[in-house]
């Protein structure tokens, strides 16, 4: 096929006709010298400016603290605005949109910008340094294949083992529950090795993998280096900590995000963070002066607040223990360590926090009044919080706005690189702020352990690394930065920082790009973006704007899409995990499904069927979506059909009025969607109707934990039975049907086909 790359066989000796008159060769693997330095790339998800105690914060970040003491600490450093664009930008040295990762990897648009996952035409670090001979290990968070491509039925080419990974631990979501994560090891899922009962945190975990991939190298090929990443779930929500950790921040931030506020602001600039003349920016529009807060909604606040530093500082220690771990095999020294966080601090808590994040998805509010109630559950296994925008602009401090956007709270944030064989003792504990992009990382690193990427790697043209190598600022402060233009866009908000100005325009969904305003601030004397001057320099805001669409066009940024929410939504078609006929069946065994690649039920109508053969007596789940904090059951137990609709904890149960018959049996649910977010299910069994019961609330999106048929695998979504609650009769199939609209006059004859379908299929075994 044309553009295929053809690799012949090589043989660098000679064969004659007998051994005495060949000579044999022996193909030796690449390798970077004896001299090539392992390199560490720790993510932090979600985490602000400010946040890092190094940063300005009071939290307790010791270990990373003491790697900003004993490297260099970046106080200029910018990313996208979102995860998955910065870590892809960040594992390629180029644009997110260039490798098509303009969004989440959540969904593909049909354009080159958002495939779902890295471009093949640009190779990962991973790939670039495993091909010269490095070890490869990444242990986390994922989050760069197209979630309907992350179940057990692949397709597998854009996981992390076929992107240059040796060895994955981790989670392909976005997110995932602390304590009870949805894990893959290598190409395959698998359940947590333990429970919160017993003590079970990831990140803890993925410290103890990484650690045991590292010494498996090591120990027997210690001449081989390696490349190590690590991006932790945290502090994306759901905020979760030890109870221990829990504990030390009580009252800690009582005095509220006011006062915190400044106090760091006044750190940052006691200590060099940011320059002297910086300004604190005002509260965003929707963060209320603290002291105007009710007492309920003041200590819904504090509280996801401590659960928050909490989690940051367990993260902290897990760091450290992957520092004391190096050390201990005496491979710390010659390791290129580095820390840093993918994009500014949430706002997916909302003006008020959230128990469960998913509400802010679903357009929930969140009741304080109610969720004060719960106050003891904020950070363990039954909740899933996020803190409100208040405790965001915090953790951006000084700047304004958060993650998503394009001002400088969404995309400056903590850098720090630590290497003590590389770095002159005399510049080690100081600051650098020169701009710096995520996508000059990687440059960097290549041009610090002397690699060289190719120009077609597996047969395909790579594209240019765009970043720009800043190894000459490591070594010398006063060095002028390497990227002196450098775009930024999510969701049609755009920006362009050059020479110490910058442009940007938060849009509005819907809005015209073309005519929607844009800001102007000079950067060099204005890091908080206090001072519009738009109106004041319009030539020079043209010329930014000008440069910006040179850029866009240059990158692969176009077409401008302002979409999010509604690209989650399920693409039904041939070929993939929705069928356009919108009919799911499911066999068991099988392994538990990402939410994405599981039946699209979330707020549409849809009949579920189950064909059993059971004995009286046997029980246990049929299907189940989601988590303790947020979910559906379908189940037997107690000889009758039950379900539990878990709508962020409200539980609206229906259960059979009949016992269901031993032998075959027909389980069916019909789940209808009322007025407003109501709605209803109704169970039959073997087509005779037997109870059923109003839904408070219908959930559009559940939880980012997927699907499992035949058992609940992570927590227990309804409180009735113990995970996993395996159904011990035989469950034969699972047959879900979603419908378009809402059925009518047709919707008993609908029901009334698939049951005998079910019973059909019932009869051929």
């Amino acid at each position: 096929m044309s553009g295929d790359h053809v690799v012949k066989p090589t043989f660098g000796g000679r064969i004659g006709r007998t051994l005495a008159d060949s000579e044999p060769w022996f193909a030796e693997p690449p390798h970077p010298g004896p001299a090539a330095p392992n390199v560490v790339l720790v993510l932090l998800d979600d985490t602000g400016f400010a946040q890092l105690g190094c940063y300005g914060s009071d939290i307790d970040t010791r270990h990373i603290d003491a790697l900003a003491a004993g490297g260099v600490q970046f106080t200029n450093f910018h990313v996208t605005p979102l995860c998955s664009p910065t870590r892809a930008s960040l594992l390629t040295g180029r644009s997110q949109h260039a490798v098509g990762m303009r969004s989440l990897s959540n969904f593909r648009t049909g354009f080159p910008n958002q495939l779902g996952h890295i471009s093949n035409h640009a190779a990962t670090v991973a790939e670039v340094l495993g091909a010269a001979g490095y070890a490869t290990f990444c242990a986390g968070k994922w989050h760069l294949a197209p979630m309907e491509q992350a179940s057990a039925a692949g397709p597998f080419d854009q996981w992390p083992l076929a992107r240059g990974f040796h060895r994955f631990y981790g989670f392909m979501e976005g997110e995932t529950d602390q304590f009870h994560p949805d894990l893959v090891c290598d190409n395959h899922h698998i359940s947590p090795p333990a429970g919160p009962e017993d003590g079970y945190h990831l990140s803890e975990d993925l410290v103890d993998q990484l650690l045991a991939m590292i010494s498996d190298s090591t120990s027997i090929r210690p001449d081989r280096p390696f490349f190590a990443y690590l991006p932790f779930g945290a502090t994306h929500a759901p905020h979760q900590a030890p109870a221990s950790y829990l504990e030390r921040y009580r009252g800690r931030f009582d005095d509220g995000w006011d006062v915190v506020r400044d106090r760091w602001f006044a750190r940052q600039v006691a200590e060099g963070v940011v320059p002297a003349a910086t300004e604190l920016a005002p509260r965003n529009p929707g963060v209320e002066p603290w002291e105007e807060l009710s007492n309920n909604q003041r200590r819904f606040a504090a509280r996801l607040q401590e659960a928050f530093a909490a989690f940051l500082d367990h993260t902290d220690d897990q760091i450290g223990r992957l520092v004391d771990g190096l050390a201990e095999r005496g491979l710390m020294d010659n390791t290129i360590f580095i820390v840093l966080a993918d994009n500014g601090a949430s706002q997916e808590g909302g003006v008020t926090g959230v128990m469960h994040e998913m509400k802010y998805f679903n357009f929930i509010a969140e009741d304080v009044e109610a969720a004060v109630e719960r106050l003891d559950d904020i950070g363990g296994p039954h909740s899933h919080t996020n803190y409100p925008w208040g405790w965001a602009q915090c953790g951006n401090t000084p700047f304004r706005w958060y993650k998503q956007n394009t001002h400088e709270g969404g995309v400056h944030v903590p850098l720090i690189v630590h290497w003590p064989a590389g770095l002159d003792p005399t510049v080690t504990g100081s600051k650098r702020d020169q701009f710096v992009n995520v996508a000059d990382i990687v440059p960097t690193i290549y041009e610090l352990v002397g690699v060289t990427p190719p120009e077609v790697y597996r047969g395909f043209e790579q594209l240019p690394v765009s970043g720009h190598s800043f190894a000459s600022i490591l070594t010398d402060p006063a060095a002028p930065a390497t990227n002196t233009v450098q775009y930024f866009e999510m969701m049609g908000s755009r920006a362009l920082v050059a020479d110490g100005w910058k442009a940007v325009c938060r849009h509005q969904p819907g809005a015209d790009f073309d005519t929607e305003p844009w800001e102007l601030y000079h950067l060099a004397e204005d890091w908080s973006e206090c001072h519009d001057l738009a109106d004041t320099n319009p030539d020079k805001l043209d010329e930014l704007k000008a440069l910006w669409w040179s850029e866009a066009e240059r990158h692969g940024v176009l077409p401008l899409d302002d979409r999010l929410i509604e690209l989650f939504g399920a693409r039904f078609r041939a070929g993939s995990p929705h069928p356009p006929s919108k009919r799911y069946v499911y066999r068991p065994p099988m392994s538990p499904m990402p939410g994405q690649a599981a039946a699209a039920i979330g707020g549409r109508a849809f009949d579920l069927t189950a064909l059993v053969t059971r004995a009286a007596g046997d029980e246990g789940v049929l299907y189940a979506l989601g988590t303790e904090n947020s979910g559906l059951s379908v189940f037997v137990q107690g000889d009758r059909l039950v379900v539990d609709y878990n709508a962020f904890d409200q539980h609206s149960v229906a259960e059979s009025e009949l016992i269901i018959p031993a032998g075959p049996a027909i389980l069916s649910a019909r789940f209808r969607p009322g007025v407003g977010r109501s709605g209803r299910v109704d169970l039959t069994v073997n087509g005779e109707p037997v109870g059923g019961a109003e839904l408070a609330q219908m959930v559009f999106m559940f939880s980012s934990v997927g699907a499992s048929v035949g058992f609940d695998h992570g927590s227990a979504v309804s409180p009735r039975y113990r995970s996993p609650f395996a159904f011990t009769g035989t469950l034969h199939e699972v047959v879900i049907q979603v419908h378009d609209v809402i059925p009518s006059a047709d919707d008993d004859a609908a029901t009334a086909a698939l049951e005998a379908e079910a019973r059909a299929e019932m009869a051929r075994q």
